[in-house]
């Protein structure tokens, strides 16, 4: 990781001439210094922090701002429905996160794995179909990316060994608060990583790349208020990325280049994932998260699993 951190990434320079890109948390940090980019690059419509935008691209009248609430069903349920009503949806980063190590309860579940799992994942089912109409009339691949994160290296997953994963975690006696948020980011790439297989199993024509992009360590103000030791204090300070140079990541993911689907991308290109998540076990707990996933997310909407894999809403 801090050899990573010393990599220079590339300014990014390929067109989004045309493209309709939807950019979540975009208010602040890497997703607003994306949209940034994604409006320098002509994109001719987007949803993000329009009057910082504007101030700093010079470009009028191209950003909306929707408001979008991952702790609520019924804020991404609001959200959604006004995807729907877009001509053309080309790009969505999914962006948003929450770090914390107090345990609080959201929808049923603990708050990391509320919004940096399940919600996320309720959004970009609900939103999928809108890129993949979009592929089938411009006659382009839509791109669908998340932003994860190095730390599923490290992340202590103990949960897994239980019946139920998503209720070993709600369990507030039993939780392990320090390293949840590695935990959250592992299950989200496992997510991904299954969303991704079932996507490349759809119709070429309507295709959509997933994918997985890790920023690296970056000045955002993600886990501020929380208390950090000294070796964090030092490393935000010295070896962490400027928020910019990171958002450079999350827009050569959203450059789809095809050999990124269903990939861990890193530094502006295909990295490696963990060994854990590469060997047989990851893999079965890939399967096993999915399951339990799409389960909770069935009881939210029901019906979204076989409708986001037939692709078009009917």
């Amino acid at each position: 990781m801090m050899r990573s951190q010393l990599i220079s990434l590339p300014y990014p320079t390929k067109k989004f001439t045309g493209q309709t890109i939807i950019v979540t948390g975009s208010n602040i940090g890497l997703g607003l210094e994306a949209a940034h980019h994604f409006t320098r690059l002509d994109a001719s419509k987007g949803e993000a922090a329009a009057a910082s935008i504007e101030e700093t691209t010079g470009r009028k009248g191209v950003d909306d701002v929707w408001e979008l609430d991952l702790s609520k069903s019924e804020s991404i349920q609001t959200f959604a429905n006004r995807v729907d009503t877009l001509d053309r949806l080309d790009v969505i980063m999914a962006n948003t996160g929450i770090m914390t190590k107090t345990f609080t309860r959201v929808e049923g579940n603990e708050s990391q794995i509320t919004v940096n799992v399940i919600n996320t994942m309720l959004l970009s089912l609900m939103v999928l179909p809108a890129p993949r109409a979009s592929a089938i009339k411009y006659k382009k691949p839509g791109v669908l990316s998340f932003t994860g994160s190095f730390v599923h290296y490290v992340a202590g997953y103990s949960e897994r060994n239980a019946p139920s994963i998503f209720e070993e975690l709600a369990d507030e006696d039993k939780a392990t608060m320090t390293g949840r948020y590695n935990v959250s980011k592992m299950m989200e790439l496992l997510a991904v990583r299954e969303l991704a297989s079932k996507v490349s199993e759809s119709k070429k024509e309507s295709q959509v790349i997933v994918s997985v992009v890790n920023s690296g360590w970056v000045k955002t103000n993600m886990g501020n208020g929380e208390k950090s030791g000294l070796f964090a204090a030092f490393g935000r300070r010295y070896i962490a990325r400027e928020t910019e140079v990171g958002s450079r990541t999350l827009v050569h993911a959203a450059e789809g280049d095809p050999e990124t689907h269903g990939q861990y991308l890193s530094d502006c290109k295909i990295g490696e994932v963990s060994s854990f998540v590469s060997s047989d076990a990851g893999a079965e707990e890939q399967k096993k998260v999915w399951r339990e996933l799409s389960d909770i997310l069935e009881r939210v909407k029901p019906g979204i699993i076989s409708v986001s894999e037939i692709g078009i809403k009917v």
